[in-house]
């Protein structure tokens, strides 16, 4: 099977001929000293660089060795190496020495990446065959200078690009943990966010920052990167409060990078943009497979295909699950999956589109008392949850000339919920079905080392359509309390300047100009029917100041921006309007600093939002008032990587108040600690990965404070046949609650409703993954 080379341009025509091409995305920076766009392309096809040498001490394993050189020819020592087996993933580290060389030992022979990085210089990836029974060469050259911000992805991008944002972290699949191998919840563990899902079953997980209160993730952004473009996941003003962002449609073997960043301080990203932005990045290439996991009540089968040019970029994926969960309650889930990727290159034009589909069952055990025993695990046996939603995604980046770039992007999305959930006051019914569109262009121009210009403008129109809150009365059937027809209108013009004051100093200027238009039909009340516009300025930069090399002083970056989130505007059946903008204002310092081959940051964070209020109540449909918070931050990390393996640590402690009353903002986590290390080299070519994580105590509301919750999660994989095998067990110890927070309960047999503490327990399994990938001729012949 093979995608008609014009589907992309189908997809696009169809996009913009939309009521509304609109959306948000992302642009970024080059240096003037990036490389030209063949080296671009150069690195990210697959070359073969073999050397046949002297034999090594196995006829079954190969080595890999070579040397490190700068433009000019000269050796570099303390490159970091990243090699990455094509075939099953797995990725080994190492340093090279003072003399420039390194050398990987023990390859399974196969098809490699590997990618060196050294500051000031651009980071460049090539692919390379291993021979067995070889001592094989592979000598790799730096092509360009960098500014030290510069960096490359090397699954999901082909260029170096400026960071305007110094938190800005950049993580390999390969390097994470997936959340829930073959089960519901995120889709991977990003260390030191933790993630939570409010009420189990299908229901979208919420990453958690430091000092952070938003289970809906209002505060939080979360992209999905298809080429250039940052497509957002957010759905603002949903059917149960101000959005949230739902990544179930995605299929984790799909998903090649996570990327974090501060979120406030790059004109990239708006809304939702307040205190963290998440972005998936999708993988190149996806070798056909078969993945099985399985445990005694769940049930995961993966499918994925791709073209057998190995220059190909491209995929199709397809995921079924069928499960009961681990509590009382049998959630009877299903959830169906296909995803789809495509890159095509036409002249100076690349064009890439991606599509999706999503359908999700699954009877969730909804939120129960932490003490004290609840019959079958759930207050309401009828609480459920469904969820279907299709995407395309369509882009296209012209390159006219080396120093100047056009980007456009477009998107189609419907989204379709229905929620039935019990939180104490009744079984409750929220639904909603909506259709979004949206389109970005972004202009680059690299003018000088000294300075790069960036503009462009982002358009979304989201139509929430039979937005709907029902309660169900004594005969069992639903009443209306809330419903309304939204139709959200984002308008985004940006432009950002970038560049170097000298080797010592970097600086990043933006602004960003966001127009939000709101048309509410309350279909119950008439009268609370409105016409609305509002508008802010979101003035965002950096400046991030070098030391001298060869000196103990890090680099210190110190960034500034204002950030806001969409509120939910309805008014439900009485009370104030809600804020329709909710804005805050963000400070970051950064201290960052390599040494010895460790990476050590500190990271100072504070964020200031304003009062809002509409934030809308699932019991009564009633708006609350949420005060101004205050978030101070402090985030220690260490990251090593090994030849073998590596390492990495973080710890962060944090302080949410409000504003006003100095009070603890409920719900907001203070102390997140992470440890997560990998080992390559076991006996019985065992491949080891591990994270443990803590959540302490937070504050809840009054005088409850919630338990805390650990979770050590693993994955254990030995390949077989060459790697055209994969066996693995995947594991999750873990104590504790996820989605913690107070309702007001009566359970059976009590005289009345009192508050307490609710939440879902975290349950511990031992999975098995079975992963078997089909071969090609063309794959095993020289390239």
């Amino acid at each position: 099977m093979r995608i008609p080379a014009h589907f992309g341009l189908v997809l696009l025509a169809l996009v913009g001929a939309g009521p509304a091409a609109q959306a948000h995305a992302k642009a970024r920076f080059r240096n003037a000293e990036s490389r030209p766009q063949k080296e671009a392309q150069g690195s990210a096809s697959s070359t073969d660089e073999r050397s046949p040498s002297a034999p090594s001490r196995t006829a079954t394993t190969g080595e890999l060795s070579g040397a490190v050189t700068d433009p000019q020819g000269s050796l570099v020592a303390q490159a970091d190496l990243t090699l990455v087996n094509l075939a099953n993933s797995f990725a080994r580290r190492t340093k090279s020495n003072e003399d420039g060389d390194y050398e990987f030992r023990s390859l399974e022979a196969g098809d490699y990446r590997l990618t060196i990085n050294a500051p000031g210089f651009v980071a460049r990836t090539r692919s390379f065959r291993v021979l067995a029974g070889r001592v094989n060469r592979a000598d790799m050259q730096f092509i360009s200078l960098a500014t030290e911000t510069q960096r490359v992805t090397v699954v999901a991008r082909e260029h170096a690009a400026l960071a305007p944002d110094p938190s800005e972290r950049i993580l390999l699949f390969e390097d994470l943990l997936e959340g829930n191998p073959g089960r519901p919840g995120g889709l991977i563990s990003i260390p030191g966010l933790p993630m939570e899902t409010a009420s189990g079953g299908i229901k979208a997980p919420q990453y958690f920052a430091p000092g952070v209160a938003g289970d809906h993730g209002e505060p939080i952004a979360q992209f999905l990167q298809v080429g250039e473009y940052l497509f957002p996941n957010n759905l603002p003003a949903n059917a149960h409060g101000n959005g949230y962002a739902d990544p179930n449609f995605l299929i984790s073997r799909a998903v090649g990078t996570v990327e974090t960043d501060g979120g406030a301080f790059n004109i990239r990203e708006g809304n939702h943009a307040v205190n963290l932005a998440v972005a998936y990045g999708l993988r190149p290439r996806l070798e056909p497979l078969v993945q099985l996991t399985a445990d005694s009540r769940d049930t995961d089968l993966v499918v994925g295909w791709g073209p057998a040019n190995p220059t190909t970029r491209g995929w199709v994926a397809l995921e079924g699950s069928y499960g009961n969960g681990f509590l009382g309650r049998l959630e009877r889930r299903k959830q169906w999956k296909l995803n789809g990727y495509r890159v095509f290159r036409l002249g100076r034009h690349e064009l890439a589109q991606f599509s999706s589909g999503y359908y999700g069952f699954s009877r969730i055990p909804g939120l129960i008392p932490i003490e004290g025993s609840v019959p079958n695990g759930t207050v309401d046996s009828r609480q459920l949850d469904r969820t279907h939603t299709t995407l395309f995604v369509v882009t296209d980046k012209w390159q006219p000339t080396e120093a100047q770039e056009f980007e456009f992007n477009g998107f189609f999305r419907t989204y379709q919920l229905t929620l039935r959930s019990n939180f104490g006051d009744g079984l409750i019914q929220q639904s909603e079905f909506r259709t979004i569109a949206g389109g970005n262009t972004t202009y680059v121009y690299r003018v000088r080392p000294e300075l790069s210009l960036l503009a462009g403008l982002d358009l979304r129109r989201d139509a929430p359509r039979d937005l709907d809150l029902k309660r169900v009365d004594a005969t069992g059937v639903f009443q209306p309390v809330t419903s309304n027809d939204l139709t959200l209108g984002f308008v985004a013009p940006f432009v950002s300047i970038d560049g170097a004051l000298s080797r010592y100093f970097h600086y990043d200027l933006g602004m960003r100009r966001e127009e939000v238009r709101v048309d509410n039909l309350d279909r119950i009340n008439p009268s609370g029917s409105f016409h609305r516009l509002a508008g802010i300025t979101l003035p965002k930069g950096t400046l991030t100041v070098y030391p001298p090399r060869k000196t103990l002083l890090p680099s210190v970056a110190l960034s500034s921006g204002e950030a806001f989130h969409s509120n939910d505007p309805r008014i439900g059946q009485g009370g104030r309007a809600g804020t329709l903008l909710a804005p805050s204002h963000a400070y970051q310092l950064v201290l960052k600093k390599d040494l010895k081959g460790m990476d050590l940051r500190v990271t100072l964070a504070r964020v200031a939002k304003a009062q809002e209020l509409g934030k809308i109540d699932p019991d009564t449909g009633l708006p609350g008032n949420v005060g101004p918070s205050l978030v101070r931050s402090i985030t220690l990390s260490a990251r090593r990587c090994f030849s073998f393996g590596y390492l990495q640590a973080s710890w962060a402690r944090a302080d949410a108040r409000n504003g006003m009353t100095g009070e603890a903002i409920p719900e907001a986590p203070r102390l997140v600690w992470d440890v997560l290390g990998s080992i390559d080299r076991l006996p019985l070519r065992l491949h080891a990965r591990g994270e443990y994580e803590s959540v302490g105590p937070k504050p809840l509301g009054g005088a409850f404070v919630s338990l805390p919750v650990r979770e050590f999660r693993g994955a254990l994989l030995r390949s077989f046949g060459g790697g055209r095998m994969d066996v693995g067990i995947n594991f999750l110890i873990a104590s504790g609650f996820t989605g913690q927070t107070v309702e007001t309960l009566q359970l059976p047999g009590e005289p009345g409703a009192s508050d307490r503490i609710v939440g879902i327990p975290l349950g511990s399994y031992v999975s098995v993954t079975w992963t078997y990938k089909f071969r090609r001729e063309s794959s095993r012949r020289t390239k």
